[in-house]
């Protein structure tokens, strides 16, 4: 079904401000069974956030879609979700391509010492000499531990991969948007 039947189908969801702090956390894939449900390709291998959030925001091409899910759970690789606005397949399915959205504040509470990858991407690195190392652009997941992505200021130098383990990384100063490190320019 075309894009027509998908806003008629949607419409009935009420009109929600869009959050301040909305986070993409996945894109729709496409429609799964015949009940409405949306299947859904994570952004995050752990996508806690996508699991606990019952309201979704969804920005399908020029439109702004507010979900509010039923049920969301793993399937394979992907995710399915059910939402109370969906009625059929032919909904769901006209939501293929659709950029999924979720409230920063219902992501699940970290503990101490834990850090969400999106807060640490865009961080100044500086060793214990005070020397900047750079800023963390992004991080491998290694299965053993995170790997810092650090890209020099020099824009002819390499990017440094230093591991996010207690042996390396003295502290995360949040609030001060830096990570200090047990690391040498030279390494």
């Amino acid at each position: 079904m075309g894009l027509a039947v998908a806003r008629s189908s949607v419409a009935a969801a009420e009109p929600t401000p869009w959050p301040a702090d909305a986070v993409e956390v996945a894109r729709v894939v496409g429609a799964w069974g015949v009940k409405g449900w949306l299947k859904l390709q994570p952004l995050a291998d752990d996508p806690q956030a996508l699991l606990h959030a019952r309201r979704w925001h969804l920005q399908a091409g020029d439109r702004a879609i507010a979900l509010t899910i039923g049920e969301a759970r793993r399937h394979g690789a992907a995710l399915i979700a059910s939402a109370h606005e969906l009625a059929d397949r032919d909904s769901a399915e006209a939501l293929r391509g659709a950029r999924v959205f979720v409230s920063r504040a219902s992501f699940p509470a970290l503990g101490a010492d834990e850090f969400y990858w999106r807060d640490l991407i865009g961080l100044a690195v500086v060793n214990r000499e005070g020397v900047a190392l750079g800023t963390v652009v992004g991080l491998l997941d290694t299965g053993a531990h995170c790997v810092l992505r650090v890209q020099p200021a020099e824009a002819e130098a390499a990017e440094r991969l230093i591991p996010f383990v207690g042996a390396y990384v003295d502290a995360v100063k949040l609030a001060a948007r830096r990570i200090d490190v047990d690391w040498q320019p030279d390494y």
